[in-house]
């Protein structure tokens, strides 16, 4: 079994999400994806900079999916 982070980009202003992203790399463990997901959601917040996201009060939802490989 493996894992795949699935990151969703929202503004509180708008009231709207961008489409949900998924991360191109699959992850071993439930925990591996989920520290995965608070960092890139991080990462991704530094990114787009405090006006932008206070402006816009961004958020970031993310969600770890289950996937079994063939």
């Amino acid at each position: 079994m493996k894992f795949i982070l699935v990151l969703i980009i929202c503004s509180g202003i708008r009231g709207e999400c961008l489409d949900p992203y998924q991360w191109p790399k699959k992850y071993d463990t439930m925990y591996e994806c989920l520290q995965a997901g608070y960092h890139h959601s991080s990462a991704k917040l530094e990114e787009m900079g405090p006006d932008n996201v206070n402006k816009l009060r961004a958020h970031i939802k993310f969600y770890c999916q289950e996937i079994t490989e063939t």
